[in-house]
């Protein structure tokens, strides 16, 4: 079950982080991938090791996620290589973090843009390709900070576009079930990356977690992926429009 060999996995910000972490567990599975974000350096080096440690075809491709250009340059140039695409994987994403009395304009702007509006614009665009096949898997890193609010920290864009994310795949979702695409959001909760885990090794963090998640402890490397591989697999065909938290409890209570 869950191999994905012969298909074809668009990836945005696959350069680093859990984007690049659930690209390589689709390498894996056997899929061909196309790798999107703007380190173009970062994506050659991870197709060279795709490619020669699992056998796969990788295509690497610079693309600014908050550009429409960029992303119709990206679904010409995979449907002039592949022909088709059968997984899309949006996970770029960054933000600037403020409370909603103080943040700025372009604060707001910046995180709706990069966390909301481009997955609209690569779903779009690639989507159109899968509808071609009559096949898809679109799924949507959004957050676990797009079910709740929290006292942490003000990040109030953040929020709102992780929200947005959550009902833009509903909607997808029942929109484009009669031509054989699925759309499924994940809600990620603390999870180790290169730019997170100095924060999350802290005595603070530390102490924060075992108070309100009840796993007590962020999320590890490779613990994302099992969820990307089911909602991405032909098993997964009657799977629509689901919201899964990946989150160690902290939204179930």
């Amino acid at each position: 079950m869950f191999k994905l060999k012969g298909r074809v996995a668009v990836v945005t910000g696959a350069s680093s982080g859990l984007g690049r972490q659930m690209a390589e567990a689709f390498a894996k599975q056997g899929a061909d991938l196309v790798l999107l974000a703007r380190r173009e350096e970062r994506l050659k080096e991870a197709k060279e090791k795709f490619e020669k440690k699992y056998k796969v075809k990788v295509l690497p491709i610079k693309c600014d996620v908050t550009k429409t250009t960029d992303i119709n340059s990206a679904a010409k140039k995979v449907e002039k290589e592949f022909k088709r695409v059968d997984i899309l994987l949006n996970c770029a994403g960054s933000s600037r973090d403020a409370g909603v009395l103080i943040m700025t304009d372009e604060e707001w702007d910046f995180t709706i843009d990069t966390d909301l509006t481009s997955v609209f614009k690569m779903t779009r665009a690639f989507a159109n390709i899968m509808k071609q096949n009559q096949y898809g898997r679109i799924i949507n890193i959004a957050s676990m900070y797009g079910l709740v609010g929290n006292t942490a920290m003000g990040t109030i864009a953040y929020h709102s576009s992780k929200g947005g994310v959550v009902n833009f795949t509903r909607a997808v979702a029942a929109e484009l079930a009669t031509e054989g695409i699925t759309c499924n959001a994940i809600c990620p909760g603390y999870f180790e990356t290169e730019l997170t885990k100095p924060v999350l090794d802290t005595p603070e963090f530390q102490a924060f977690a075992r108070m309100h998640v009840p796993m007590q402890r962020y999320g590890h490397e490779g613990e994302l992926n099992a969820a990307a591989i089911f909602l991405a697999s032909e098993e997964a065909s009657y799977v629509t429009g689901a919201i899964l938290p990946v989150d160690g409890g902290y939204t179930a209570v």
